[in-house]
C-alpha cells in the first residue's frame, strides 16, 4: 500500500510520460502553426506581387522620379487654366497686367530641322513726328515647332517607247521595268518600311494602321500590309544572316528569351512560344565591333534550343540569367566546346527588391545596398578599356564581393530552411562562380541589362498585337525585330535603313 503523501515511482513515470507527450503535442502544434503562418505570409506576398506586376510601377530604381499617367491629365488641366487666364488678361488689356513672367523660348530645337521664316513687318514704318522712314536697328526672333502630318503621294513611273520610222518599227527602245518589292503591286519600299517599323517599333498593329490610312481615303487591308511585311522580311534575310555570321566571331555575348504567343493551327487557341535573343554590345569596354542583336523563334525554352542557336559560334563567355536551360552550355558532357557562363546580378538583386516590397527585411535592405555599391563602381569605369576595368574591379569591387558571401552564409543560420528569403540567398550562392566572373574579365558587364533592353519592344508589340498568326509570322517577327533592334543599338533610323536596303 502507498503511504500517505507518497507517490509511487510508477505514478511519477506515468506523469512524466504524459508531460512529455503533452510537450511533444505542443511542439508539433506550434510547428504546424508556424508552417501555416509562413504559408499564409507567402500567399499574401504572392498576391501583393501579382497586384504590383499588374498595376504597379515596373522600375526597380530606389528613387524613381518617373512621371505617371495621371499627372498628364493634371498638366492638361493646367494648360486649360493657363489659356483661360491669358485670354482674360488679353480682354482686359491695359487695365490688368499679368504678374507672371512669360515663358521664354529655350532655343533647343535641333539645328537640322528645316526653318521656314515668316517676317511680320509693322503696318507703318513712318515716324509719327514727321521725320520720315524709320531705320531697322534689330529684330526679335522666336522659334516654334511645327509638323506636317504624314501624307500619301503617288509615284507615277513612265517608260517612254521609241521606234525607228525608217525601219517600219523594227528597231525600238524602252527602259527596262524596274524591280519592285511587290511585282505590279501598290507599295513603294518606303511605304513597306513605314508599315514594318510602325508595327514592330511603334507597336501599331496592322489593323490600326489600316484605320489610320482609311482616314486619308486610302483603303489598305491589314492582310495586305502583313503580306508586304512578309515579303520584305524574306528579302532582308541575307542581312540577318550576315549579322549572325558576325556574332559567331564574338567571344563575349549575352542571351535571353521571352514569350511570344502564336496561334496554334487548327485549334483556334494561342500557344506559348519563345523568342530567343543573342546580343553583342562592346560599348561598355570600348570594343570596336558594332552592337548586334538577333532574335530566333522557337517552340521550346529548353537548353537544347540554346545549344542549337549557338551551334557554330566560337565559345567564349555567355552572360545569362539564372534559367537552368543554360546549364547545358557549360557541361562538357553535353556540349563539345563548353561556354563560360556568367550570371546577372540584376536578376539576383530583383529577388530581394520584390521580397522587401512586401515583407520589410534588414537582410534585403543590406543586400540591395551592397549591390548598389558595386554598381556605383561600375558607373565610373563605363566605356574604359578592359584592363582598366579589371584593375578597378580588383581593387574596389572584389573586397565587397569577398565580404558578401560569408555574410550571406551567416544569415542562413538565422533563417528557416523553408523560407522564401533563404531560397533567394541560395540562388546566388549556387551561382557564385558565374556571378563573380566579371571581377577577372574587363570585357564582361555585371548584368544582362543590355539584352533585356533589346528585348523590351517584344512585350510591347505582344501587348498590342496579341499574338502571331502562325509559325511563319513568329519567324517574321524575329527577323524584323533583329533589324530594328540592331538599328536602335547603332542609333540608325530603322525606317530609313529598311527602305534604303529594300531599294538596293
Amino acid at each position: 500500500m502507498e503511504s500517505s503523501g507518497v507517490i509511487s515511482a510508477a505514478k511519477v513515470a506515468e506523469l512524466e510520460r504524459q508531460l512529455a507527450a503533452s510537450e511533444a503535442a505542443r511542439i508539433k502544434a506550434e510547428t504546424r502553426l508556424a508552417t501555416s503562418e509562413e504559408a499564409r505570409t507567402r500567399l499574401e506576398r504572392m498576391i501583393a506581387q501579382l497586384r504590383r506586376d499588374k498595376f504597379g510601377a515596373k522600375s526597380e530604381k530606389s528613387d524613381s522620379d518617373q512621371q505617371h499617367l495621371p499627372f498628364e491629365d493634371v498638366e492638361v488641366a493646367e494648360g486649360m487654366l493657363a489659356a483661360a487666364s491669358e485670354a482674360a488678361e488679353k480682354a482686359l488689356g491695359d487695365r490688368k497686367k499679368s504678374a507672371r513672367a512669360p515663358k521664354q523660348n529655350k532655343g533647343h530645337l535641333p539645328a537640322h530641322l528645316e526653318r521656314i521664316k515668316r517676317v511680320i513687318e509693322p503696318d507703318n514704318t513712318l515716324c509719327p513726328c514727321g521725320c520720315g522712314e524709320m531705320v531697322k536697328v534689330g529684330e526679335d526672333r522666336s522659334e516654334r515647332l511645327d509638323v506636317i502630318p504624314a501624307r500619301f503621294r503617288v509615284l507615277v513611273t513612265i517608260r517612254p517607247k521609241y521606234v525607228c520610222r525608217s525601219c517600219n518599227g523594227a528597231s525600238h527602245a524602252q527602259a527596262p521595268a524596274p524591280e519592285w518589292l511587290v511585282p505590279r503591286g501598290l507599295p513603294t519600299e518606303a511605304l513597306v518600311a513605314h508599315s514594318m517599323v510602325s508595327k514592330f517599333a511603334d507597336y501599331l498593329p496592322f489593323y490600326r494602321q489600316a484605320d489610320i490610312y482609311r482616314r486619308q481615303g486610302i483603303d489598305l487591308d491589314r492582310t495586305m500590309l502583313a503580306n508586304w511585311t512578309g515579303r520584305a522580311a524574306q528579302l532582308l534575310q541575307p542581312v540577318i544572316d550576315h549579322m549572325i555570321a558576325s556574332l559567331k566571331r564574338s567571344d563575349h555575348l549575352q542571351m535571353d528569351e521571352t514569350i511570344v504567343p502564336v496561334l496554334a493551327p487548327g485549334t483556334g487557341r494561342v500557344r506559348k512560344d519563345y523568342l530567343w535573343v543573342v546580343l553583342r554590345d562592346q560599348r561598355g569596354w570600348g570594343g570596336g565591333d558594332p552592337p548586334i542583336v538577333v532574335f530566333h523563334h522557337s517552340r521550346s525554352r529548353s537548353g537544347e534550343v540554346a545549344q542549337g542557336i549557338l551551334e557554330g559560334f566560337a565559345p567564349g563567355t555567355l552572360m545569362v540569367d539564372g534559367h537552368p536551360g543554360y546549364d547545358i552550355l557549360a557541361d562538357p558532357k553535353k556540349t563539345e566546346k563548353p561556354w563560360d557562363i556568367a550570371y546577372c546580378w540584376t536578376h539576383w538583386r530583383r529577388r530581394f527588391v520584390k521580397f522587401g516590397q512586401d515583407t520589410p527585411s534588414p537582410i534585403c535592405d543590406e543586400m540591395v545596398a551592397r549591390i548598389a555599391q558595386l554598381y556605383a563602381i561600375e558607373k565610373t569605369i563605363r566605356g574604359k578599356d578592359p584592363e582598366t576595368r579589371k584593375a578597378v574591379r580588383r581593387e574596389l569591387s572584389k573586397p565587397i564581393v569577398d565580404a558578401l558571401r560569408p555574410w550571406l552564409e551567416a544569415r542562413l543560420d538565422d533563417l528557416s530552411s523553408a523560407s522564401e528569403l533563404t531560397r533567394h540567398v541560395r540562388y546566388g550562392l549556387k551561382r557564385w562562380n558565374g556571378l563573380t566572373r566579371f571581377l577577372s574579365n574587363g570585357r564582361l558587364e555585371m548584368d544582362t541589362n543590355g539584352v533585356e533592353n533589346a528585348i523590351r519592344p517584344v512585350p510591347m508589340t505582344r501587348k498590342n498585337a496579341l499574338f502571331a498568326g502562325s509559325i511563319e509570322g513568329a519567324a517574321t517577327w524575329a527577323r524584323v525585330a533583329s533589324l530594328i533592334g540592331t538599328c536602335r543599338l547603332n542609333a540608325v533610323n530603322p525606317e530609313a535603313y529598311v527602305a534604303a536596303t529594300l531599294r538596293k
